[in-house]
């Protein structure tokens, strides 16, 4: 199925997921993956079946809440779910696939470790190769609670290891930026060259490495500059 367009403003909330209840499906999972536009690191997807009669206030995507809100949804949505599965898909392999098929590997890959098994996907954005009924939603993480509560599990799960990749490569200024293209972080590739944890395939990283990754095409489908 084609991803829906994005046209209004959207509120988050649990419509789709109460409509496909009604429909019969038991077991539906909201999936989302971080770190798309990174520069370091693993991009990091989480699938999420919430507990129907047991609510989580609050959900809204990963991005539009502080820190603090993330933490404490987080410990919620691993409480109360009926289930939750996280995956991580590293920077080599990134280079190898391309960033648009290593999302979708790290959102099966998700999917694949729920327990209970989903009868329903509602994913945010792309469709993935799974033979379950899914539907996939532009800005789904704005729009529907169980595409939220996994942004917000992969989101707090993948700036927890760049806080301890900090630890191992501090020029880089990664607790801070968690990767991305900042100001800083370009800087620093620019003074130190890359890690072995960078994504050798994407500007400016690739500029600074002495084995660059070829540049490919593919990667154009997701904007690498500015997605979260």
């Amino acid at each position: 199925m084609r991803p829906e367009g994005a046209g209004a403003k959207y509120r988050c909330e649990a419509t789709l997921e109460r409509e496909l209840q009604a429909r019969g499906f038991s077991a539906v999972a909201g999936v989302d993956e971080v770190g798309r536009g990174a520069l370091f690191g693993p991009v990091v997807a989480a699938a999420v079946i919430l507990a129907p009669d047991r609510a989580i206030r609050g959900l809204n995507d990963s991005k539009l809440l502080d820190a603090g809100r993330r933490e404490v949804l987080n410990e919620r949505i691993r409480e109360r779910a009926a289930a939750w599965a996280i995956a991580a898909v590293d920077a080599a392999t990134i280079d190898h696939l391309n960033i648009y098929q290593a999302s979708r590997m790290a959102m099966r890959l998700a999917v694949s470790r729920l327990n209970p098994k989903p009868d329903f996907l509602l994913i945010d954005a792309v469709p993935i190769d799974l033979p379950v009924p899914q539907r996939s939603l532009i800005k789904g993480d704005m729009r529907c609670h169980a595409i939220a509560a996994a942004s917000i599990i992969a989101k707090v799960y993948r700036d927890a290891c760049m806080r301890a990749w900090d630890q191992v490569f501090p020029a880089y200024g990664l607790a801070s930026h968690k990767g991305y293209a900042t100001e800083e972080h370009q800087r620093a590739i620019q003074e130190f060259g890359p890690t072995p944890l960078h994504r050798l395939s994407f500007e400016p990283v690739r500029a600074r490495a002495i084995f660059p990754v070829d540049y490919n095409p593919q990667m154009d489908l997701f904007d690498t500059a500015g997605a979260a």
